[in-house]
């Protein structure tokens, strides 16, 4: 069914991707723009380091330059960038993919409806949530931080069904983590940006290991007030709160506040101790962070759906003085946060 697979966007995550899928043999062509990582990956292939596998394969890898005169032609495509690289790499993709093909996002937020199906049709898309942690610096080389056996992904058709094409997309991608079929893979999604609300945002303005800023004072009770505020947003679009990251259906029963902790401990807890969120290997590169994507898109919602996000208002408009150069990631904006939720009227005691 899937006999050409291509990855466009191989940070951390496609690179995983496409380092065990084509260890597993599938005929997989890496795609990316980064020029001396796809001049890295042509030479000496791609170098996974996980925490019990050291993993080198080589792999078939072109620069985005290069697509216009191979003329590939995909029957599968991986789409693995950065939120805010996500329409104008559709717009490229979409011509290499074949009349049957399917796109699968391995991506944060909630792209598939947002984007890509203005741009590839929604009937060609397959959605699909993930938790995969990894960082990439060196050209060619990634440390991945969590074992195939402790990943987890979740992938659905968007209108719900069980098909042919879903349960064979499952089995490609078993070979990177454990995979479930959802069907409410939108809520799935949804569920996984509650998380990355609490996390991603405010840890991404602080810049610490994950098990360094879990150790803030108010923490935990910050998370919880933007897990929340997604929570509500997320009731009012009809996106119902689903398992994920292995979890049980029973995990996410009982007392709201107490159900979110648990899945961001979980989170936290399968990443390792050396993981840090996304957003900071942003700012470490000098790009721009995809909170925007995150708790921006909670507070887009909210504003449309008339529903107040103050905390995760204040997550995105710090995010985006350091989109803009105006603030740098540091420590020292747990205070700013404070700040901000103070001047939204906000009680904020536990803020120390």
């Amino acid at each position: 069914m899937f006999e050409n697979i291509a990855v466009f966007g191989t940070g951390a995550i496609g690179s995983s991707t496409a380092a065990d899928l084509t260890d597993a043999g599938y005929n997989v062509t890496i795609v990316d723009q980064w020029p001396a990582h796809v001049e890295a990956m042509k030479k000496d292939g791609l170098h996974i380091q996980m925490p019990d596998l050291d993993l080198k394969v080589k792999v078939q890898a072109l620069h985005i330059c290069e697509l216009a005169s191979e003329k590939p032609e995909f029957d599968l495509i991986i789409l693995a960038v950065k939120s805010f690289d996500t329409r104008w790499m559709a717009e490229l993709m979409f011509p290499y993919l074949s009349e049957d093909g399917v796109l699968v996002g391995l991506q944060n937020s909630m792209n598939e409806v947002e984007i890509t199906c203005d741009i590839i049709g929604r009937e060609r898309i397959v959605g699909a949530c993930i938790e995969l942690s990894g960082e990439l610096f060196t050209p060619g080389f990634v440390q991945r931080n969590t074992p195939r056996t402790g990943t987890w992904f979740a992938v659905g058709e968007l209108n719900g069904s069980i098909t042919p094409r879903l349960e064979g997309i499952q089995k490609i991608l078993s070979h990177v983590a454990n995979v479930d079929i959802s069907t409410n893979i939108l809520g799935t999604k949804w569920t996984k940006l509650i998380v990355n609300s609490m996390s991603m945002g405010p840890w991404g303005l602080i810049g610490l290991l994950n098990r360094e800023v879990m150790k803030l004072p108010g923490m935990f009770d910050l998370a919880v007030d933007l897990g929340m505020e997604t929570v509500a947003v997320g009731t009012a679009l009809g996106l119902n709160v689903e398992p994920v990251f292995g979890l049980s259906a029973d995990d996410f029963t009982g007392e709201e506040d107490k159900m979110l902790l648990n899945a961001l401990k979980t989170m936290t807890g399968h990443t390792g101790p050396r993981a840090r969120t996304a957003p900071i290997h942003d700012h470490l590169k000098d790009r721009k962070n995809e909170i925007e994507f995150i708790n921006g898109l909670v507070s887009k919602k909210g504003k449309e759906l008339g529903i107040s996000t103050p905390f995760n208002d204040a997550i995105s408009e710090l995010a985006r003085e350091i989109n803009l150069g105006n603030l740098k990631m540091d420590p020292s904006n747990y205070d700013l946060i404070k700040q901000k939720l103070l001047e939204k009227g906000m009680s904020v005691d536990y803020l120390k």
